[in-house]
């Protein structure tokens, strides 16, 4: 344990694998809450008589209080330690499941959005993904990418596990169960692993110094290129959370069993764990920018998949490009911030980024929902996906060119 005292370890280290290894376990755990509802929505739905849009917006709820919680979690997390905001956050999420499981629909918002968002998803996810950023410098990309896989991997491993407790023991005594074990599991291994990071040195393998603060990014104002990339990774999570929260049901819609549909959600977020190594990897070596770009255009083919097939095994090959795509994104955007902007300011300018990521799943996760109420069919959801990657992939490409504009004028100075 003493390997693990604050100023005993360094940067690329052993130490910093094992604290990384830690908080990917974490974080699929602290995944699979929200990703309950989205496998239970048919019975949640046919328990309360309602339409999908009403559970299918419990999810959501917990994204936008993340969104909303992070910036606060992610400023306190440099004053307080990140272990502290994660072992709260950790009994929030199991005081939410257990609130949800417990009554009606109030119950499950409050217990979605309030404890399980606000107070709970926002203190593990931005918090703990900034705090191994800054255990790397030469492997970063690959860091940030294996931990980010967290949401892949609870998206593999409890989908199954989820709908076998939900046909067993229903959806109610299952998310109570898994509540309990998310305090747990999170608080123990929280206390034992999550120590201060090296202290911050210049940048040996990420591109040079240490960028100055107020220093121009893309050729913009610091803050106006950070209003860009909130733009940009709004309009990429959108489509993102259209097939990761709809696919079970959209499976089911088809005449597919339940179980299928679980399994296609596994298949699905199993191959972005898999593949997010490969964009980690890709981002080490051709930077954080280029990698959205190729994992953006990436997501808008494998997302049209879904438009063009209703064959039971085409989906399954559709949803594996799926996970593909969309798993280079959200840790491509911490690798540009860790690039662009002083390392001081990673605390909140990543939870801020992830702010708008955060509404953008919940926008996209809920708006399928309504727009399957309105047509009573996914396909013009996707299709809107569809259009908001394209307006993703219309500022990756604008930010690309200025880079590279402002490269070669450096290069000519």
């Amino acid at each position: 344990m003493n390997k693990m005292k604050a100023g005993s370890a360094t940067v690329d280290s052993r130490t910093a694998w094992i604290v990384a290894g830690a908080s990917l376990v974490i974080l699929t755990i602290a995944y699979g809450a929200p990703l309950l509802s989205a496998v239970a929505l048919r019975p949640i739905a046919a328990e309360f008589g309602t339409e999908r849009a009403a559970p299918a917006a419990a999810p959501a709820f917990t994204l936008i209080g993340a969104a909303f919680g992070g910036i606060a979690a992610g400023w306190l997390s440099g004053w307080l330690g990140v272990r502290r905001i994660v072992l709260f956050g950790a009994a929030m999420i199991a005081a939410g499941l257990v609130l949800s499981a417990s009554g009606g629909l109030i119950h499950l918002y409050v217990g979605h959005g309030l404890l399980m968002g606000l107070f709970g998803t926002s203190c593990i996810f931005s918090p703990v993904v900034t705090y191994v950023s800054r255990w790397f410098d030469r492997s970063r990309g690959a860091a940030v990418a294996m931990i980010s896989s967290g949401q892949s991997l609870s998206g593999a491993l409890w989908p199954i596990l989820f709908q076998t407790g939900i046909t067993e023991f229903g959806w109610r005594r299952t998310m109570l169960v898994f509540g309990l074990f998310v305090g747990a599991s999170i608080l123990a291994l929280a206390a034992i692993f999550l120590r201060p990071p090296p202290e911050a040195r210049p940048s040996l393998g990420g591109g040079g110094r240490d960028p100055q603060a107020g220093a121009p990014v893309f050729g913009l104002s610091p803050n106006l290129a950070m209003i860009v990339l909130m733009i940009a990774i709004f309009c990429c999570c959108v489509p993102m959370a259209m097939p990761s929260q709809h696919i079970v049901a959209f499976c089911g819609d088809l005449g597919f069993s339940s179980r299928s549909g679980a399994a296609m959600l596994s298949v699905l977020l199993g191959s972005a764990f898999l593949a997010r190594q490969f964009w980690g990897w890709l981002a080490d070596r051709i930077g954080g920018l280029q990698t959205l770009l190729w994992s953006s255009l990436a997501q808008a083919t494998a997302l049209t998949g879904f438009l063009l097939t209703v064959d039971e095994a085409a989906l399954f090959a559709v949803s594996a490009a799926f996970g593909l795509g969309f798993s280079g994104l959200l840790p491509a955007y911490v690798i540009v911030i860790r690039k662009f902007y002083p390392v001081k300011e990673a605390n909140w300018r990543v939870p801020t980024i992830y702010f708008a990521g955060f509404l953008g799943m919940a926008a996209g996760g809920w708006g399928a929902g309504a727009l399957y109420d309105h047509f009573g069919y996914y396909l013009p959801a996707f299709a809107t996906g569809i259009g908001f990657n394209i307006v993703n992939l219309v500022i990756l490409l604008t930010l690309v060119f200025r880079q590279r504009d402002k490269g070669l004028r450096t290069a000519m100075a």
